[in-house]
């Protein structure tokens, strides 16, 4: 997998997520399998280049390359602008975002949005691409909604315009995040143009992956909400398309250990009032579904400090070491909830 100058040690990419992959978090999932890590979107308002959330997120101090950077707006002068500003920033990728179905990026007529105008897509595109001197990727859904799938005709604009790579989620912007992504489009879109395409939506397992790049001959896939709280699924699924067989469930002291240093990057990323209050979600994302954690979660809520917080987690790991020495679900399935 390539991108430009910059060859993937493999073809599992991290999805951008708005409070997600953050530089601790691509960091991570980088470190457990995955070839690259795309950032959350920063806007393309330069207003808010100043504020402190948009300077964390243009901090990529430490990071493993290509360092990949992802810059949300609707208006192209506006769009180059934001990239000039995060290549300055260290950013060896722009990627820009046409897929994001939240309201308050659509309302802004940014997002996925954009794909109900597509000479307008062609600006910011050419813009863009004409700005900076580093590759440009693209993040897209498969249409509007189910009567206006125009991810081909949005895919022969990107590539006419010089982007690099293109990612698709399988759903319309309509469908947010429910029902089941859908592959046809995908496959559509890989057997029509020559830029490598990353195929992304509802990837949980590593047989998922496996049967999405063979039914889209996509050249990549990308995992978004599958990672949080489990950033070993690389790892997982590296080793399957290698070998056709599964890891082991983690062990308990090696995701003990984990979730300790990904608690400490956080503190000392965001400070500890609001690090504590981002590594609640990862708590609980880490340790869903594992025994023994309903009581533990719901009481990781009500603490205030990192103190506290690791004190919890040691404990709730000492426990669940008394289980077994690898990580013990309750039910199976919570695995790819």
């Amino acid at each position: 997998m390539q991108i430009g100058p910059h060859i993937l040690k493999n073809n599992l990419i991290v999805a951008p997520m708005a409070g997600v992959t953050d530089r601790p978090f691509r960091q991570l999932c980088k470190s457990m399998g995955a070839g690259m890590a795309v950032s959350e979107m920063v806007s393309s308002n330069s207003l808010l280049w100043g504020s402190e959330k948009t300077r964390r997120r243009a901090n990529h101090e430490g990071e493993v390359d290509p360092i990949s950077v992802q810059i949300a707006g609707a208006d192209p002068a506006m769009m180059a602008e934001a990239a000039r500003y995060n290549v300055a920033q260290g950013a060896q990728i722009i990627d820009i975002n046409m897929g994001c179905p939240a309201k308050k990026i659509c309302n802004v007529m940014a997002g996925s949005a954009l794909l109900q105008d597509q000479p307008l897509v062609g600006r910011i595109l050419d813009a863009v691409v004409g700005a900076v001197n580093v590759p440009v990727t693209l993040k897209i859904r498969t249409g509007w909604d189910t009567q206006h799938r125009n991810a081909l005709a949005v895919a022969n604009i990107a590539e006419s315009a010089g982007v690099q790579a293109l990612a698709i989620h399988g759903r319309t912007r309509a469908c947010a995040y429910a029902g089941h992504a859908e592959y046809d489009t995908i496959a559509e879109v890989k057997a029509a143009v020559k830029i490598p395409v990353i195929a992304n939506g509802d990837i949980t397992t590593p047989e998922q992956a496996r049967r999405v790049l063979e039914y889209t001959r996509a050249d990549a896939v990308m995992i978004g909400r599958a990672a949080q709280g489990r950033p070993w699924i690389f790892r997982e699924i590296n080793h399957y398309l290698a070998t056709g067989k599964h890891l082991h469930l983690p062990e308990v002291s090696e995701i003990h250990r984990v979730l300790i240093e990904h608690l400490h990057d956080l503190y000392d990323f965001y400070g500890e009032y609001s690090g504590v209050r981002i590594a609640r979600k990862h708590i609980s994302w880490y340790t869903k579904g594992l025994v023994g954690s309903a009581v533990f979660r719901h009481a990781m809520n009500q603490l205030q400090t990192t103190d506290q917080q690791v004190l919890a987690v040691n404990q709730f790991f000492s426990e669940l070491a008394g289980h077994g020495r690898r990580l013990t679900y309750v039910e199976p399935e919570e695995l790819v909830a």
